[in-house]
């Protein structure tokens, strides 16, 4: 069972990434009004001593414990360590995402440098926007300096603690009713004074809306993690600081909560391995692990080898990091390829594609033909990941071979694999990642030229299709797997005007029912329905004993097919042409010899 101490935004985001596992968890907050909406968690209010976490933890089997914290809770930090030690469990530190400490902005240690640093420049003027809870540590300063203003939440907690404090209450202002910069404005403070909280902690909005004033800027910088303790070194913690390295560290510490792992995209393979080269050329070192900027702004930490010189091809005599891709429980014929980096300073910064990446030999991608195939997403990712101006050559040892089981020689991707990725990770049978490889498919298919789009569930509708439309290019079919609803909207948005959906009897019979998603996992074949539709059809046969749709082909009378065909086109056609409503859709309802119907 997993605990999560929360009641932030970091909180609130480690509770979506569990409910994905399905399974119970719970989350801890020190007051009801942390509260969030849970499906599977289970909630625990009120502030818990070492001891009372213990028993909790006994209680309720803990295994993994997520310190989900606001970064200053030093004190809840030091007792979760505690608490793990005590109980055998590891730390997930689910972190923030920091800004880089910008010289133009004081950095304070503590709130006692920070008092002497506001003396310092002479600062008599504050608009303090560190929380009610620094009042008593700031109170030499606004003892002393009468013109000290501290913003804190409008509620009955906050006052209790600026009362207990003796602040002026007029000295107060509020979060309801002013932002920074009209606070700012309308108090004419000489600084601002906040604490290094992070992107999600509003920390970059504070520091513009300071710079916009012109006025100083002093931050107090957040404590270490892990914090001071006796023995620490004997306490797992991973930190993160995003979704997806949440995700991955669940999987790894605790790997039965989610029925499916995650994995890599060859983007992010190809990142890290251009990372680690870097890193030797330049360090003369060579981790075992990378951190990579994913494109959402999280880093996660990831496995990295060393190869010698390479004898041949574009990087030949130099030395070369490599990642081999894990697709998680993603069905990937690209799992557990190695992706390969060699660098070398260059004048300018490039990425080339090298043995077995393949190349764009059609318009429609983010390259022009003859490009290498790595796609927009793995390049920017590579370049926010790596600062010096390099070469970078990528390649994928047996990618030629490895890419003719891939949709890549259909989309003109010759010689090997694309480098792709959007987020940098897979979720396992991650739809929108074969959504994303329709979209791509329907894009070259667009740039054909072609006067028609013909969307098939697989080869094998595919086969029989073509011979329907034999001027048609290649490119120009394209295979919707289960998505035949987000095939057609892709459809609509490219402004396709002329599409055949060709459709085998098992999905149709869940289309005319309304399910655009056809997969097994979302929707089976409805009985009922079916019966209803060969009612409407004239046709009189017993749907009980009939276990698979395509069945039907041998029950019903031969001079009646069309009859049947031509209603489930029809109730099919009314779930689809609304979502090409400035095209025209063309429904050819195949059977298991190839036979096609149409209305």
């Amino acid at each position: 069972m997993i605990l999560v101490f929360g009641g932030t935004t970091e909180g609130r985001k480690a509770v979506e990434v569990l409910e994905e596992g399905g399974l119970p968890y719970y989350y801890s907050t020190r007051s009801d009004g942390q509260k969030i909406e849970l499906v599977h968690g289970i909630h625990l209010t009120g502030g818990m001593e070492v001891p009372e976490m213990i028993q909790c933890c006994r209680e309720h089997s803990i295994r993994l414990i997520i310190d989900a914290a606001h970064p200053f809770a030093e004190e809840l930090h030091r007792n979760l360590v505690f608490l793990a030690k005590h109980i055998q469990a590891p730390i997930i530190r689910y972190d923030r995402i920091y800004p880089p400490h910008d010289k133009d902005l004081i950095w304070c240690k503590d709130y006692n440098d920070a008092i002497q640093q506001l003396e310092t420049n002479g600062i008599e003027r504050l608009l303090a926007l560190t929380g009610v809870n620094t009042i008593g540590r700031l109170r030499p300063y606004w003892e002393k300096y009468e013109d000290c203003w501290f913003r804190i939440l409008n509620r009955r907690a906050s006052h209790f603690v600026a009362k207990a404090n003796r602040f002026p209450e007029e000295r107060l202002v509020y979060y309801e009713t002013d932002d920074t910069k009209d606070l700012i404005g309308d108090l004419q403070p000489q600084a601002i004074i906040t604490k290094e909280s992070g992107l999600s902690g509003g920390f970059t909005e504070k520091v513009e809306a300071a710079r916009q004033a012109g006025i100083k800027i002093f931050v107090v910088e957040r404590p270490n993690y892990p914090p001071h303790t006796p023995n620490p070194q004997n306490v797992h913690i991973e930190t993160v600081n995003g979704p997806y390295g949440l995700r991955r560290a669940v999987e790894k510490l605790l790997p039965e909560f989610y029925p499916l792992h995650s994995g890599l995209t060859t983007g992010t393979c190809a990142t890290a391995a251009a990372i680690a080269a870097t890193i030797r050329l330049l360090k003369n070192e060579m981790p075992e692990e990378v951190p990579v900027l994913l494109p959402n702004g999280e880093t996660i930490q990831v496995p990295v080898g060393y190869g010698e010189r390479l004898r041949v091809g574009a990087s030949a005599g130099m030395d070369y990091a490599y990642c081999i891709k894990d697709a998680g429980d993603d069905p990937d014929v690209t799992n557990g390829i190695e992706v390969r980096a060699s660098v070398k300073p260059a004048d300018t910064f490039e990425i080339i594609g090298g043995e077995g990446v393949g190349r764009f030999t059609l318009p429609g991608f983010d390259y022009p033909p003859g490009e290498a195939a790595i796609n927009k997403a793995p390049r920017e990712m590579i370049r926010k990941n790596i600062k010096e101006d390099m070469r970078i050559i990528i390649s994928v040892p047996d990618g030629a071979e490895i890419a003719r089981r891939t949709f890549n020689p259909r989309l003109g991707i010759e010689g090997g694999i694309s480098i792709i990725g959007v987020s940098g990770i897979v979720k396992p049978f991650s739809e929108e990642a074969f959504i994303d490889s329709i979209r791509k498919c329907m894009n070259v298919a667009q740039a054909s030229g072609t006067s028609r789009v013909v969307i098939n569930s697989g080869g094998k509708s595919e086969r029989f299709v073509k011979a329907l439309y034999p001027d048609l290019p290649p490119q120009a079919f394209v295979e919707y797997g289960n998505y035949i609803g987000e095939t057609l909207k892709i459809a609509n948005e490219l402004d396709i005007k002329n599409v055949t959906l060709g459709v085998m009897l098992g999905k149709a019979v869940k289309l005319a029912a309304g399910h655009l998603d056809t997969h097994s996992r979302k929707t089976t074949m409805d009985k009922a329905f079916i019966q209803q539709m060969l009612t409407e059809s004239d046709v009189l046969i017993d749907m009980s004993n009939i276990t698979l749709a395509r069945e039907l082909w041998d029950k019903i009378p031969h001079h009646k097919l069309q009859d049947f065909a031509t209603t489930i086109i029809r109730h099919c056609a009314e779930h689809c042409c609304p979502l090409l409503p400035n095209g025209n859709l063309t429904i050819l309802l195949i059977d298991e010899k190839g036979k096609i119907y149409e209305v």
